[in-house]
């Protein structure tokens, strides 16, 4: 199983989470099982390939 790193909050009773690796799209849920659903839906939308452009968070060696 592979894993990606979230991060997660609570905001006037709404769960509200992105992937560090792709910080410009966030989700929610109204619980945290949900919020953790769409982020798998999404995690599996921002890898498929299917949508262009998306801009992700990347390391570089520059020393």
């Amino acid at each position: 199983m592979r894993m990606a790193r979230y991060v997660q909050w609570q905001d006037a009773g709404m769960w509200l989470g992105y992937f560090e690796e792709f910080p410009d799209y966030p989700t929610q849920g109204e619980s945290l099982g949900e919020l953790e659903e769409n982020l798998r839906d999404l995690y599996r939308d921002l890898t498929s390939g299917e949508i262009p452009g998306i801009r992700r968070v990347a390391e570089l060696a520059v020393g």
